[in-house]
């Protein structure tokens, strides 16, 4: 988001030198001191004023650059292929500010980029068209170029391999129905006031405002299809609801977020984070069947083994008994107890060792 905004005289530094800091909490402006240009940051937190000097660095001592404004739709298809493409480039030029840059920082940066991710996410999902881009530049004809931290444009479908320099309405067709700025150590001005009255004059149907600083939203809407003034979005318990987008906006644990109904729109961190919680979960769920399987296993041998036990003292028992009562006993009653493997059978052939009287009574049917 590129920075700029008014300002007037606060304070003197020591030494005399001069210093401009903004009527506006939070104002970025530029001190120019001895061929030095610096970005100080001043922000006013209980009535006393804290600078933090962001950026020293000898620069060239050169006026603010001046808007740059997109030709009308008529001078822009007069223009060839060649000179379209020059011009976007001496746009994208002008728009680069390394300076605003430095004042937006990773925080700055994080909070666009989750929310492109969450929105095409979404939209992809549901197979809605919805074409979302990150600090594009925008050219309405005859307008002054902007580009917006977030912009959104119903209807219109992202090619995986987008071309676009520019969202240039004069051949896009259309304007914008959404953008979101993220305020952060920018300036306030130009998000809340400037901004506000630009956008709806561009018939832009609804703007919002992450102040990320502050963990506010501000969320503006047109009223009408040839309405040209915002009126303020009021929330409902907390969320800001977009008519473009469909959805809620909130603020949940210190970050902008996105929520269709009750549900929050994840990432792809989030879902990358569900899914090796998921992968985790089956791989836990795995490990304790397989050691199910080896402890079942494990009885079942063990119960094995116990049958085993069983069946061989069963058959040592018919053999005792019927040699301690001085019954004779076969090889062929021998081989036929060996073979045995029914533990009813020789229980049964136990009980009748006690009373028989030789050994063929013992297998009598």
């Amino acid at each position: 988001m590129n920075v700029g905004g008014s300002s007037s005289t606060a304070s003197t530094a020591a030494g005399g030198a001069s210093t401009r800091t903004s009527v506006v909490n939070e104002e970025v402006e530029r001190k120019i001191a001895g061929g030095t240009r610096r970005a100080v940051y001043t922000e006013i937190v209980a009535g006393d004023v804290v600078c933090l000097d962001l950026m020293a660095q000898t620069l060239p001592d050169v006026p603010p650059a001046l808007p740059v404004i997109a030709p009308t739709e008529e001078a822009w298809r007069a223009m060839s292929p060649a000179e379209r493409e020059s011009f976007l480039v001496r746009v994208l030029d002008a728009l680069s500010d390394p300076a605003a840059a430095m004042t937006e920082g990773r925080r700055h940066k994080k909070a666009k980029t989750r929310t492109i991710d969450a929105l095409g996410l979404h939209f992809s999902a549901i197979g809605r068209a919805v074409y979302l881009a990150e600090e594009m530049a925008v050219m309405y004809p005859g307008e002054a170029v902007f580009s917006p931290d977030v912009l959104a444009v119903v209807g219109v479908v992202e090619p995986e391999d987008d071309a676009r320099m520019a969202w240039v309405v004069a051949d896009e067709g259309k304007g914008l129905d959404l953008v979101i700025e993220v305020l952060h150590h920018g300036s306030r001005s130009k998000d809340l006031i400037d901004n506000v009255e630009r956008y709806a004059k561009l018939g832009i149907p609804e703007y919002f405002v992450y102040d990320r600083l502050h963990q506010l939203i501000y969320g503006y809407r047109l009223t009408g299809e040839h309405a040209r003034r915002y009126q303020r979005i009021v929330p409902q318990f907390g969320r800001h609801a977009s008519a473009v987008l469909g959805l809620d906006l909130a603020i949940e644990g210190g970050t902008l977020r996105f929520f269709n109904g009750t549900a929050e729109l994840p990432g792809s961190g989030d879902l990358i984070g569900r899914l090796n919680r998921m992968v985790a979960d089956l791989e836990a769920r795995a490990e304790d069947a397989a050691a199910q399987a080896t402890q079942a296993q494990e009885q079942a041998t063990q119960a094995q083994a116990q049958a085993t036990q069983a069946l061989a003292a069963l058959r040592e028992a018919i053999a005792a008994l019927l040699g301690a009562r001085g019954i004779i006993v076969t090889d062929g009653a021998r081989a036929r107890v060996a073979s045995c493997s029914d533990a009813a059978t020789l229980q049964r052939w136990l009980l009748r060792a006690t009373s028989a009287g030789v050994v063929d009574e013992v297998f009598a049917d």
